[in-house]
């Protein structure tokens, strides 16, 4: 109901509105790290191609997250704001599964790979935007705010590890080989998505907030931008966007041609750092509400920063240890993720306060955009390792020295940098929990009037 007091969720429904996070994670962990390898070592596409390929599609995406929610924040129906969203990407994305996953072949070319990837990310943007605005309003409390996110992140890094276990596990059993993994990868998030989906459209509630219809064009988005509390989660999320799709991207390069261990190993430190984010999750989460989420994040972002480096300048030949460090470095991994959505929960009630008007779906797409870029700047170490004469799959011989050398700059250094950095940009961060406190009992005051005139 529209101005209805903050009430704490039951486990159960934020359990059942995060399961859409399974399939979505898959194809976060695809997109980043399983799909431009793959479509680089079986497809054939040049690496460098698979590079400019990528990054030309989410350039495009990037320009469409504003009008997608500008949309979202124009949408009254008695469904809900969120939820046809929610629905109509479904269709959208178990077609570009299919044709991305399964139908590929060796030989396809770069057209194959832009159409497809197209409709893919139309397809997550709209899943994606809607699920994040749908949480912004099943909590407006700043503690239980923080609470449905580190839900819904918990579940996308049970996902993404589900995800990452599949292709491992078939060549494993010996059900099938890389190829065969890839395939069950697809028609697995063909069958989790209309199954999750359906579960939080039929079980979830979808409060609304109460606020004029939005107006206004580039102007308005401009605006925002300008705001601190906005821009600083900006350069945050790009910062924090760009390091771990560095890794994702680089992983399996690194590991085998600069530490001499196979894709199965890779894919178990991988897992083991994913699974440390989804164990220190519930760490942050309490933090944000002992010293509030930007204090919370800096801490996790200095920490990630310091494990990540010492993780990866580990020497090769010692599974067990650098099984150990990779856990341990992915604790703090989660932090950005979740706390920054919850951020922008918090920052689109001090302007739904300030104009009267809910622009929610236009924040986060905002954000999505943001790291959508950072995921573009991601991949030029894809290029940049192509003008290096670097090869995906190692020449008699292996690759040149200065391309290893160049590649363990960019896996090793680059991220840790720029996750240092991101804790720095949110130094001095307006929106404390005493000003979210005020913004909430303002609107929580303005509702109740409105209801009674």
């Amino acid at each position: 109901m529209t101005g209805a007091p903050a009430q704490r969720r039951s486990n159960a429904i934020l359990a059942a509105f995060s399961a859409v996070c399974l399939p979505l994670a898959a194809f976060g962990v695809a997109l980043p790290v399983t799909l431009p390898e793959f479509y680089a070592s079986h497809v054939g596409i040049d690496i460098a191609m698979v590079g400019y390929v990528f990054m030309a599609v989410r350039a495009i995406d990037i320009v469409f997250d504003p009008f997608i929610g500008a949309a979202m924040d124009r949408t009254k129906t008695r469904f809900g704001r969120y939820r046809p969203w929610m629905a109509a990407s479904t269709p959208i994305l178990m077609l570009s599964a299919f044709m991305m996953f399964v139908m590929v072949q060796p030989g396809a070319g770069p057209g194959y790979l832009f159409l497809w990837l197209l409709v893919l990310y139309l397809g997550f943007s709209v899943g994606t935007l809607g699920q994040l605005g749908w949480a912004s309003v099943l909590a407006p409390e700043y503690d239980q705010r923080s609470r449905v996110y580190a839900w819904w992140q918990a579940f996308n890094i049970i996902g993404v590890i589900a995800i990452l276990i599949l292709p491992a596990a078939i060549v494993q059993t010996g059900v099938g080989d890389y190829v065969a993994g890839v395939h069950i990868m697809g028609w697995t998030i063909i069958a989790l998505l209309p199954i999750t989906v359906g579960l939080a459209l039929f079980v979830v509630p979808e409060p609304v907030n109460a606020g004029h219809t939005p107006h206004g064009g580039l102007k308005v988005y401009f605006e925002l931008l300008k705001r601190p509390s906005v821009s600083k989660l900006l350069a945050a999320d790009l910062l924090l966007g760009i390091a771990p799709g560095i890794t994702g991207a680089l992983l399996f390069f690194f590991f085998d041609q600069i530490k001499g261990y196979g894709r199965t190993e890779a894919s178990i430190f991988m897992l083991l750092y994913f699974i440390g984010g989804l164990v220190g999750s519930p760490i942050w989460a309490w933090l944000a509400t002992r010293i509030g989420k930007a204090r919370a994040l800096i801490v996790a972002s200095l920490i990630f920063a310091g494990l990540y480096f010492g993780a990866t300048l580990l020497p090769g030949g010692s599974f067990g240890l650098t099984a150990v460090a990779m856990f341990v470095a992915g604790l703090p991994y989660a932090a950005g993720l979740f706390l920054l959505r919850a951020m922008m929960a918090d920052a689109g009630d001090e302007i739904r306060l300030e104009t009267g008007v809910d622009r929610t779906g236009l924040m986060f797409s905002i954000l999505s955009a943001t790291t959508k870029l950072g995921h573009v700047f991601a991949l030029i170490p894809y290029a940049v390792l192509g003008w290096a004469g670097f090869e995906a799959v190692a020449p008699a011989g292996g690759n040149s020295a200065s391309s290893l050398l160049i590649l363990q700059i960019l896996f090793i250094a680059a991220p840790a940098i720029l996750i240092a950095l991101a804790a720095w940009t949110l130094h001095r961060y307006p929106l404390t929990p005493d000003r979210h406190a005020a913004i909430r009992a303002e609107l929580d005051a303005r509702n109740a009037a409105a209801k009674t005139a």
